[in-house]
């Protein structure tokens, strides 16, 4: 009987000590994956980028045109990634302000303005800038030669002006006056 017991108690044993180095050797092997979860968790997390926001919106609903305008100074504002402000533009809130945006038409997915040639005159145009919204009448719809300049009759009311490439001939840009709407 006590032979008995000895090898029960041998055989016990022997199980625990497998049990034993099985747990450590679990153990050691989970902390590995536990440290390699915490290194591919700290290279997942980034520092979130700073993307720079619109200071306002050109909607033109007649032709579903809704895009962002950035700042003159800003790096987005730029005719080849958006809507651009003419660097000589004055500021809306000024009397008698002169506001010009160009981009570009044609079949690009930078062509903003591939549609401003569908607009007529007395067609609504808001601009959205700094939280106010601007509602401006079309007046006129003329083509000038391209050459760098656009040549506008300034009126006593605050203007916006579009221009973007004729759609009907390569060496001429389409021009879209508007006068701002008073309330």
């Amino acid at each position: 009987m006590i032979i008995k017991l000895l090898l029960v108690f041998l055989c016990f044993n022997n199980q625990l000590n497998k049990d034993e180095k099985y747990y450590q050797q679990t153990t050691h092997e989970n902390n590995d994956i536990k440290k390699n979860i915490q290194v591919k968790e700290t290279i997942k997390i980034n520092k979130p980028t700073y993307k720079e926001m619109p200071i306002g919106f050109l909607i033109i609903e007649n032709i579903s045109l809704n895009n962002p305008i950035y700042s003159k100074n800003s790096k987005l504002n730029n005719i080849e990634q958006n809507v651009t402000i003419i660097k000589d533009s004055s500021n809306l809130e000024d009397n008698n302000s002169l506001f010009i945006l160009a981009a570009h038409s044609g079949t690009g997915k930078i062509a903003y303005f591939n549609n401003l040639n569908k607009l007529k005159i007395n067609d609504e145009i808001k601009l959205i800038m700094y939280k106010k919204e601007y509602i401006f009448i079309i007046t006129n719809i003329f083509e000038q030669d391209k050459n760098g300049h656009i040549n506008i009759v300034k009126n006593n009311k605050s203007q916006l002006i579009l221009t973007t490439c004729s759609t009907n001939n390569k060496n001429k840009q389409l021009i879209i006056e508007s006068t701002k709407k008073e309330f």
